[in-house]
């Protein structure tokens, strides 16, 4: 198939949109907080894994999946939370992205839990030892963290979990149903005139 021009029949005002869509609900605007209640803070520390979004000072996108145990992310008060970022492949996506332009978007998962916990806020890198110090894992501490300045929190709806089936292990896919990440990711060298040799 052809590259389509997608711009011919795009969405371009949000009065257009709302003709088709229509407009939310008055609970589901006002379920949004400005701070991390009780609540919020429960659920992060129930959380091994969350999505962060950041965006580029030219707007361009990325989402990084985190992984660490429940409890390991600091929630330092009703405003602000630090992740730690723990030592990876160096490509720092995140953290280049967060240097210009600070605005970021969380989302948080329990496994076998099918609501999410959003969160938007600014993002900056930090190296506060007080801070990083406290987030320490098998001995070593974090070199980096990354605070945030909470904006807008909210329980997100459990329709996307529970259409994917993502909990229910008959619908994981079997070993094989996929080349392995290592051919994957030679392949993907390959393309970009890069071969390992053997």
């Amino acid at each position: 198939m052809e590259k389509i021009n997608f711009s011919r029949s795009a969405i371009q005002s949000e009065e257009e949109l709302r003709e088709i869509i229509g407009k939310p609900h008055e609970l589901v605007v006002k379920k949004s907080i400005s701070f991390l209640d009780e609540h919020c803070q429960k659920f992060i520390s129930m959380s091994p894994l969350f999505f962060l979004a950041t965006a580029n000072g030219e707007g361009k996108c990325d989402v990084s999946p985190r992984g660490d145990l429940p409890g390991a992310i600091s929630i330092l008060n009703k405003h602000q939370l630090v992740i730690p970022d723990r030592p990876g492949n160096r490509r720092l996506d995140s953290i280049l992205n967060i240097l210009s332009n600070p605005n970021t978007g969380l989302v948080f998962i329990i496994p076998g839990l099918e609501e999410v916990l959003r969160i938007n806020g600014r993002a900056a890198i930090i190296k506060d030892k007080e801070i990083l110090n406290k987030m320490s894992l098998k001995g070593k501490t974090p070199l980096l963290g990354i605070g945030i300045d909470v904006e807008e929190c909210f329980i997100h709806c459990p329709r996307a979990i529970k259409e994917s089936n993502i909990w229910n292990s008959k619908t994981w896919q079997k070993s094989g149903a996929l080349p392995s990440i290592l051919e994957i990711f030679n392949e993907h060298l390959k393309i970009n005139g890069v071969e390992l040799k053997n």
